[in-house]
């Protein structure tokens, strides 16, 4: 891991109330006449992934970052539904609480969400970014066999249980080498606050039921077909779409890009070299040049990185 420059402090936030429940909502500051964006984190992420990626982009987007229902700073919901539908209409409903349309960007489980959102609210969307989405593949991976196994009754809270008994600085690690391409291009400074929001999070009473339900969506999704494929949801999107993969992603699989850029109508797919999960966290640089093509200003966020980088604001992404 890398250990300087120090990282940025994640943005603040506040608890939006949507009615029968509340997220927790990051905002960093943006520029004048900004166009807003929103960003939904993954499976056991939270709005502080975004931490890196909102700065590069709050010249030009009024950005955003939800938790979504328990996880992060979000209490669960009341129904204890964390299905892809029930996630999607809390998306939904924040948007209308700030009254979008938004530039909606997704990652793995947040990604199979932003799907769902856009292509049932189009209205809602001025353009999707996915960043390695976890979109039902056919092609078994036995280094994936725990997540439809989390899923089964009483297995799952058990496997639960005793993963928590490991330390959070080994879990930690564990999900930085899953996540990340080039595990050390993790900070340091980072690593120790994430051990912290992990034993914070071992403390929550729900933060079990929140990883295996929305493991269980994610397996449901995954075998679905016909008419309620999350497939069929990407052929139904029409705002301009992004998809980013990572050529060393080891959760959603590089080759998925053939069938993205098949799929979704208006698309541009990107496989980035050497890159994980976690494209956003791990290069957002990187992933912020591409937002800037696809928003039709390219080598802005190139520039402002390269400032950045130099007043030692940021991280430089090495490539």
């Amino acid at each position: 891991m890398t250990g300087s420059p120090d990282p940025i402090p994640h943005w603040p936030g506040r608890l939006v109330d949507l009615g029968d429940h509340q997220v927790y909502v990051r905002s960093a500051p943006a520029g004048e006449d900004a166009e807003p964006a929103l960003f939904v984190h993954g499976l056991e992420g939270s709005s502080r992934n975004w931490t890196d990626l909102m700065d590069l982009l709050r010249p030009v987007l009024a950005c955003q970052a939800v938790d979504l229902p328990g996880f992060g700073d979000s209490p669960p919901p009341a129904d204890g539904r964390y299905s892809i539908t029930a996630l999607a209409r809390t998306v939904i409903a924040l948007i209308e609480k700030l009254q979008g349309p938004v530039h909606l960007v997704g990652n793995s489980l947040g990604g199979a969400v932003c799907v769902k959102v856009a292509a049932t609210r189009p209205g809602l969307i001025r353009s999707l970014t996915l960043v390695s989405p976890a979109l039902p593949d056919s092609r078994p991976r036995l280094d994936l066999i725990r997540f439809p196994v989390m899923s089964l009754p009483r297995v799952g809270p058990r496997l639960v249980r005793q993963y928590q008994v490991l330390p959070p600085e080994r879990r930690v690690a564990d999900v930085i080498t899953t996540c990340f391409g080039e595990p050390e291009l993790f900070q340091q400074a980072r690593f120790a606050a994430e051990v912290t929001e992990l034993t914070r999070r071992d403390e929550l009473g729900y933060a079990a039921s929140a990883l295996i339900g929305s493991v269980r969506a994610l397996t449901a999704q995954f075998v679905r077909k016909g008419r309620h494929s999350a497939w069929r949801d990407a052929a139904r999107v029409t705002a301009p779409t992004l998809v980013i993969y990572g050529s060393r992603d080891r959760l959603v699989d590089a080759r998925m890009a053939g069938r993205a850029a098949h799929q979704f109508a208006d698309a541009r797919v990107v496989v980035l070299p050497r890159t994980g999960h976690v494209a956003h966290m791990e290069r957002p640089a990187a992933v912020a040049d591409e937002l800037g093509i696809l928003l039709g200003i390219p080598d802005r966020f190139r520039r402002l990185s390269q400032e950045r980088a130099g007043d030692g604001n940021t991280q430089p992404v090495r490539s």
